[in-house]
Formats: structure tokens, C-alpha cells, sequence
């Protein structure tokens, strides 16, 4: 069972089209609400919420449930809420979880996406059943209002200059312009599209190990990162004899391959491996290219 988090905001579009445009499998989904702003606010986001519970049932099937997060501003209990939801539903089936943090406030948004790397520490075996992703959009609907109200604007110091009175054809173009983005406003949100970016419409971000490195365990990360790959573990050691000036023994190997399975993915998740003949290619995974970029002037 596949489960999506989704904690709502002002978004339509990009909390489902990425969804349905990438045909990913959705069996549930959790829709967390909160307050933000005025009345008029929150409104406008149940009623957003209303309609995604509609929608993710009517086209892609889903189970929905609406959750209320308490104060959108208390990062440390959104934490909480999203760590023990997160691991509700892991442990609801053999699916995969999916934390959307496209909207929201940043401290949800945050706090949900710092929780689901948190869950995985714990539970090491999950790691590849949670997925926290982004969507962006493909316009901005607040800029579009803002241009619309500048060119009323304009159109009402026009009139009142004029004793001819309002231009009425222009008058009424700019109110059919104006209706028409707000009925765009009203149905889709603040934002409007899910944008394509590298050939897909989510940007998946990699789980964090926050693991400490040891000193050799950096020499392997900065070699990895200086040379890409390695299509063996062996042909690794032997460039990090090379470049410390050691001999190629095989005590050094040893240590080589017992440091690279603590990186691997059943340690700290810096390094993949995968099998290759009779060895394993060996490259870094992308929070250890993250990493390596991080940390790139201290090793230097």
C-alpha cells in the first residue's frame, strides 16, 4: 500500500497532478490541515482540502484522511505528529511512504521532512519505503492578481482624470480578465501546474543518515567524488594506496572494504554498491554526493 502525507496549504495542482502525471500508485492518503492567517484563510484551505480528498478518491482511487495540525507554527509538535504518523502508517503495511512538502508553512514543510529522515535512523530496514519529494509550479497565480489590480489600478486614475467618464470597453475587459483569474484562483490555489524538472514532476530528497565520518572514511568519500565510480572495491583500494602513498597490501584492501560497508547502505547510506561480475561497482549515493559537496573546503 502505497500511502501519501500531504499537508495542505493553498495548492491544488501540485499536491495531486505530479501524482496522476507520473502514474505513481496511490492507495492512501493523509491530508493534514491547519490554521494560517485570517479566517478567510483557513476557508480557503479546508475548502482546498475538500476538494483533494474528492479528487484523490474520484481519479486516482484513494483512501483519504484528514488530519488537523494543531498550530502550523510549532515546529516541534508538527515534528512529533508527522514522526508517529509516519511510523502509523509503515507500520499499517508493506507499502511505501510519501511525504509531499510542497506546502504548508516552512515549519510543517520542515518539521515533516526532518521527521520522515528521523524514522528511517530508527528503522534502517525502511529506508527505501520512505520518500520525501517536492513539486514546483508551473506559474504563480499570486503575480498574475497583482498585475490584474495594476492595470485596474491604472484603468481607475484613468476615469477619474477623465470628465468623459470610464472607457467601458476596457472597463469591462479588465473585469472579465480579473473574474476569469480569480475563478482560476478559487479552483486551482495560489499556484497553478506541476513543473517538469529532469524529466519528471517530483524532486525526490535523499534520507540523511546523520551518522558521524571517520577520517578514513572521508579519504573514501573524497575519492569517490574526485573519480565518480570505482567498478570494484579492490581497484578503490589500490588508488587509495596510490594517493597516500602506501603499499596495496592485503591488510590495506581489508580496511578498504570494511570502511566501505560501514558508508554502504546497510550502514550510513553514503556509498551504493552494485554487483558487477565478480566484484561491485562502487560510486556514492546521493546524500553521500551531498555530503562530499558539503564538506568538499574542509577535506581540501
Amino acid at each position: 500500500m502505497a500511502t501519501h502525507v500531504v499537508p495542505v496549504g493553498f495548492d491544488y495542482d501540485r499536491l495531486i497532478a505530479p501524482l496522476v502525471r507520473e502514474r505513481l500508485s496511490v492507495e492512501r492518503v493523509v491530508l493534514l490541515e491547519g490554521a494560517v492567517g485570517s479566517e478567510a484563510n483557513v476557508e480557503y484551505s479546508r475548502n482546498l482540502a475538500e476538494k483533494l480528498a474528492r479528487d484523490f478518491e474520484n481519479l486516482l482511487g484513494a483512501e483519504t484522511e484528514r488530519l488537523d495540525v494543531a498550530d502550523v507554527y510549532d515546529y516541534d509538535a508538527a515534528f512529533e505528529q508527522a514522526f508517529d504518523l509516519i511510523n502509523d502508517e509503515l507500520d499499517r503495511g508493506d507499502g511505501d511512504v510519501w511525504v509531499n512538502i510542497s506546502s504548508m508553512p516552512r515549519t510543517v514543510s520542515f518539521a515533516f521532512a526532518t521527521a520522515a529522515d528521523s524514522v528511517v535512523i530508527e528503522r534502517a530496514d525502511d529506508r527505501d519505503r520512505v520518500h520525501t519529494y517536492y513539486t514546483a509550479p508551473e506559474k504563480y497565480l499570486e503575480t498574475e492578481l497583482a498585475e490584474e489590480l495594476r492595470e485596474a489600478v491604472d484603468l481607475l486614475d484613468a476615469a477619474a482624470a477623465d470628465d468623459d467618464g470610464v472607457d467601458a470597453d476596457a472597463a469591462a475587459e479588465r473585469a472579465d480578465a480579473a473574474r476569469e483569474l480569480l475563478d482560476e484562483f478559487d479552483e486551482r490555489g495560489t499556484t497553478i501546474g506541476a513543473k517538469e524538472l529532469e524529466g519528471g514532476h517530483i524532486i525526490e530528497f535523499p534520507v540523511a543518515s546523520f551518522s558521524n565520518v571517520k577520517p578514513f572514511e572521508e579519504l573514501i568519500l573524497y575519492t569517490l567524488g574526485d573519480h565518480g565510480e570505482f567498478e570494484s572495491v579492490s581497484e578503490l583500494a589500490e588508488t587509495l594506496a596510490g594517493e597516500l602513498g602506501e603499499e596495496y597490501t592485503d591488510s590495506f584492501r581489508s580496511k578498504v572494504i570494511y570502511n566501505v560497508d560501514r558508508l554502504g547502505p546497510e550502514g550510513k547510506g553514503y556509498v551504493e554498491q552494485e554487483p558487477s561480475g565478480n566484484a561491485h561497482r562502487t560510486y556514492l549515493s546521493r546524500i553521500g554526493e551531498l555530503w562530499v559537496r558539503a564538506h568538499r573546503d574542509e577535506g581540501e
